[in-house]
């Protein structure tokens, strides 16, 4: 038989906070033709001769905001959650990072040393994208094609409304409300490219971005972003029981000038706030562990933008972390998959 064994693969983060350690992340993050789907050459002049000459300062700025003194917080809760898991599943697992250092090439040589023979791929992201979902999962499938070609790969699908995953990130945002009443509670999302919907639509045709085609039953929600944060939003409304008109989505993270999934978080904090709401709750189910773009997009700027607007009280509701109903389902994942 063969022998089985877990490859789980967040986003990744810099060495540090040093410009050069941000710069040499941002490249390699930047240079994925999942990320910036542009031609080599374009892509190459893009991030080479303008992102990285001008970047790295400010988001260097940025990590230094969030950063611990154990390291990069994603890597530091992820490595949390995972030493968790470890502890209630009996069989070799690796963690691996799409970008960074601490790669998914290491994460494979790990499980090869231990002899596994087959592998379950969890990225650890809810929603389908090419930029997150996509590029791990092609990017552990080269390594594997070129290293380990006998090896077997089962991927697990985006788990973005999948009821165990739902009713865990349910329970934490209710314990971090803990019954406080929020005028208005915000679903903010990683922002793509509306171009990248288009491209991920496998029917070639459904998708349309008119407000229609998310709620059309169709094929192309597989790998339809936006309907899949969409649909993790109406089912925790749901488990919350949210009142209709209390709640809403937005996308954060824009990149470059190109149109982006609307409406944008900034702009939706400024409205918010301008519509009378003085108590806000920020959700970011995007993400299953807090990293740059909650600690210091949303939960200092986000926050500094909404109380400038006018706002009392703004809360960023932390993502599940190493949170052990969090570690308890993907357990129950694993162990369905090792039967």
């Amino acid at each position: 038989m063969n022998k089985k064994g877990v490859l789980l693969v967040n986003l990744g983060s810099p060495d540090s906070t040093s410009i050069r350690d941000v710069k040499k992340y941002l490249g390699e993050f930047l240079m994925d033709e999942r990320v910036i789907d542009m031609p080599y050459l374009k892509r190459l002049f893009l991030v080479k001769g303008i992102i990285l000459n001008v970047r790295p300062k400010k988001t260097s700025a940025a990590y230094q905001k969030i950063w611990w003194k154990e390291g990069s917080p994603l890597i530091v809760l992820s490595q949390r959650f995972f030493d968790k898991l470890k502890r209630k599943v009996d069989i070799p697992m690796a963690l691996g990072m799409r970008y960074g250092s601490m790669s998914i090439e290491k994460a494979l040589h790990h499980l090869k040393e231990e002899g596994v023979d087959e592998i379950l791929l969890i990225p650890l992201y809810p929603h389908y994208a090419m930029s997150s979902f996509e590029t791990v999962v092609v990017k552990t499938e080269e390594l594997m094609k070129e290293k380990y070609p006998n090896k077997k790969l089962t991927v697990l699908p985006a788990f973005y409304n999948e009821k165990n995953y739902i009713n865990a990130m349910s329970a934490s945002i209710k314990d971090q409300l803990d019954g406080h009443n929020f005028d208005h509670i915000l679903f903010s999302y990683h922002g793509i490219p509306e171009r990248h919907i288009y491209k991920s639509d496998t029917t070639g045709n459904h998708c349309k971005l008119d407000g229609t085609c998310c709620e059309k039953k169709s094929k192309a929600h597989e790998t339809c972003y936006r309907h899949q944060c969409f649909e993790t939003t109406k089912e925790i409304a749901k488990n919350l029981q949210l009142e209709e008109g209390k709640y809403s989505n937005s996308f954060q993270s824009r990149l470059l000038r190109d149109p982006w999934l609307k409406p944008y978080t900034d702009f939706e904090l400024k409205a918010l706030a301008e519509k009378g709401v003085k108590k806000l709750a920020v959700i970011t189910p995007s993400f299953v562990t807090d990293c740059l773009e909650t600690l210091e997009e949303i939960a200092m700027e986000g926050k500094s933008e909404f109380l400038e607007e006018g706002g009392t009280e703004f809360k960023h509701i932390e993502c599940m972390n190493d949170d052990d109903r969090w570690v308890d389902v993907v357990k129950h994942w694993i162990l369905d998959w090792k039967k």
